[in-house]
């Protein structure tokens, strides 16, 4: 029987080898994005297995669309949707700052530090790295509307569209302060971003009192594609011959008895198009019925007649929004047609763009006191982009969200604090200090390392912008050291000044969060010393 400390040893050299394997997974990930990080950083060009193309420098999609099969590496892509979820903006950075702290923990791994104590050390870390972001952040009113929209555009600056960033940082700003709830709370399902093909970014409108349909009226039968003073309605009900609830089958011998089925179908669609029309609507919003057709041509042909414009295939998903936008409440029964429950607007009009038609409803008018929409009526915005091809506006899109949850991040967390990595760097200066007055042992080797990890974001952004790494990193130390900290890397001067004066700001929650975030993934990927597979 061989002797037991031989044992051991195999089981640390595999688990050893297993750490070692998942820290590269994970790092390959990390470094997949790192030119994407800053202003300067490249984009993306994901091509899917349909074929289809995405360009996008924003790492959650990037990080998204990558097919991983390493458990480890899938951990990365989980931590940059939390980041997205929690703060929105940041998503770059987490993932390469979680590929730093694993640089990190495998060099100490290989001084022979046990995994345990480097974990325990970077939970104190953590905790002291917050600390010292939350002393350097400045609190900023909600109200104060210039200090909100510099966050936004820092935040559209990394982006394709960064030279329209003048245009869409107040937009953001305007949408979000509108859909506010009393208690701070933000929703952003309550603003809708439509985009369609045509014109250039600059075409984009916000729009407060009104909303826009990506699906176009319908035109059988010549229907209305342009009503004023519209008379709004919502219903959940179909506008087609009713089925029975079991399966059945009519059997059908001569053409009189065809001929009766048919008038009576007939006759029923013609009574509930009736009532329709007696209940004052000239605009009528179709749900999407999955049990059979919403709507059928006969009832269009009638309603068309009757001059009331209809808009079909309204999603499910949709009619929260579509009551709070337009004060309507949807009908479920043809019985319930009252005319409290209707949205009313200035003007309904159907308008072509290179990609096809939408429909715009301006002017909505509030719901009168006392009813039952009043209440949340109006805390919706919807924002209409343009852009001149479609990866232009998928990309305008997913940086026009980027810039709502930056405001988003203020408005739960009400702080900011300058960009240009001077956060991380502060974090590399405070933690080294502190581990050489306070920490002893073996701590103090962890304790520093993570510290020098952080220098990764100023030395990724020098990079991505063409500058001198090093340098910039010793400039942005010293100054730093001498009291300056709100000192940054400044990518269009390439040197570093003050950030704050350069009115380039983050939201705290962006940068404690993915701090957070990166630190707790490095910890579950340390604590992991085998891979076991099962079978099914």
């Amino acid at each position: 029987m061989p002797p037991k400390g031989n044992e051991t040893k195999q089981g640390n050299e595999k688990s050893i080898d297993t750490r070692l394997s998942n820290i590269s997974a994970a790092k390959a990930v990390a470094d997949c994005v790192r030119t994407s990080l800053g202003p300067r950083g490249m984009d993306k060009m994901i091509i899917e297995p349909k074929g289809e193309v995405v360009i996008s420098n924003d790492g959650a999609t990037i990080v998204s669309k990558l097919q991983v099969t390493h458990p480890c590496a899938k951990m990365l892509v989980e931590l940059s949707k939390a980041q997205d979820v929690e703060a929105g903006d940041g998503t770059t950075s987490v993932v390469v700052l979680c590929g730093a702290l694993l640089k990190a923990v495998e060099e100490l791994l290989m001084k022979g530090i046990h995994p345990t104590m480097i974990s325990e050390c970077f939970q104190e870390c953590a905790q002291h790295a917050e600390r010292v972001l939350e002393d350097m952040s400045v609190k900023i009113d909600i109200e104060d509307r210039e200090t909100l929209i510099k966050a936004a555009i820092t935040s559209l600056n990394s982006k394709v569209i960064s030279q329209n960033s003048d245009l869409l940082a107040p937009m953001a700003v305007d949408a979000v302060t509108r859909i506010m709830k009393p208690n701070g709370d933000v929703d952003l399902k309550d603003v809708r971003i439509v985009t369609a093909l045509g014109g250039t970014i600059d075409d984009t409108t916000l729009i407060t009192n009104g909303a826009v349909f990506k699906q176009k009226a319908s035109h059988s039968a010549g229907g209305p594609v342009r009503i004023q003073n519209a008379v709004i309605g919502l219903i959940q009900f179909q506008l087609s011959p009713p089925k029975t609830d079991m399966e059945s089958a009519v059997t059908i011998t001569d053409y009189t008895q065809m001929d009766r089925a048919l008038k009576e179908e007939r006759k029923y669609l013609l009574d509930l198009c009736k009532k329709i029309k007696d209940s004052g609507i000239n605009v009528l919003l179709i749900q999407k019925s999955v049990l059979r057709d919403a709507v059928t041509a006969q009832s269009l042909d009638f309603l068309a007649k009757m001059k009331i414009m209809v808009i079909k295939d309204i999603e499910r998903t949709d009619i929260d929004f579509i009551s709070k936008t337009l004060g309507c409440l949807p009908v479920a029964n043809i019985e319930n047609l009252k005319p409290e429950k209707f949205g009313r607007a200035d003007l309904v009009v159907e308008e072509s763009t290179p990609e096809g038609k939408v429909v715009k409803i301006s002017g909505v008018q509030t719901p009168p006191e006392g009813t039952l929409q009043r209440n949340f009526f109006g805390k919706t915005v919807t924002v209409f982009l343009r852009g001149s091809n479609s990866l232009m506006v998928a990309e305008a899109d997913r940086a026009f969200h980027d810039s709502l949850c930056v405001i988003r991040s203020i408005v739960k967390k009400r702080a900011i604090i300058a960009g240009g990595a001077a956060g991380e760097i502060e974090i590399a200066l405070q933690l080294g200090k502190f581990a050489r007055q306070h920490a002893e042992g073996a701590q103090t080797f962890c304790m520093r390392s993570f510290a020098d990890a952080f220098e990764v974001v100023p030395y990724t952004l020098a990079e991505n912008a063409g500058l001198q790494p090093i340098s910039i990193v010793t400039e942005l130390r010293n100054a730093h050291a001498t009291g300056k900290k709100n000192a940054g890397v400044n990518v269009r001067k390439g040197c570093v000044t003050d950030m704050v004066e350069e009115a380039v700001v983050q939201p705290l929650l962006v940068s404690t969060s993915a701090m957070k975030l990166a630190t707790e993934c490095v910890m579950m990927i340390l604590k992991i010393d085998d891979i076991i597979l099962t079978r099914a």
